[in-house]
């Protein structure tokens, strides 16, 4: 069984950096993709970043944002410690909501990684709240 433990969140003042951690168990995350999704209230949960794996066959060595974290936000994956990262930079009081970590079904991001179909394991979110 999958589990996904997302952790990082915090109450953090806009200009500010917040790094989040996923920590995945029960499935070698290099074999297959690893994005972030995040939902404010009141908003559906939208695709903030995706990686695919290093030997994805369409988007090798290739990062996805969305437009409104893109500059800002780095992922990133250590193999060895199962676990995902999402360095933010830059907060935002935009940027506030429960972010989410979701394991991929496939080995690559492309062509719709924003979607939550693509992902078949989800944490249970950890809360970023950026005030201005």
């Amino acid at each position: 069984q999958v589990q996904v433990v997302e952790s990082g969140g915090d109450l953090v003042q806009a200009g500010g950096s917040r790094r989040l951690s996923c920590v995945v168990s029960g499935l070698p995350i290099d074999n297959v993709a690893l994005g972030w999704f995040r939902q404010a209230p009141g908003n559906e949960r939208e695709g903030v970043s995706c990686m695919p794996n290093d030997e994805a066959p369409y988007d090798k060595g290739i990062t996805y944002y969305s437009d409104s974290v893109k500059g800002r936000f780095t992922i990133s994956r250590n193999n060895t410690e199962n676990t995902l990262y999402l360095q933010m930079n830059s907060l935002e009081p935009a940027d506030t909501a429960m972010y989410y970590c979701a394991v991929g079904a496939y080995r690559y991001c492309t062509p719709s990684w924003n979607k939550e179909d693509m992902y078949v394991a989800w944490g249970q979110g950890t809360q970023v709240t950026v005030s201005s």
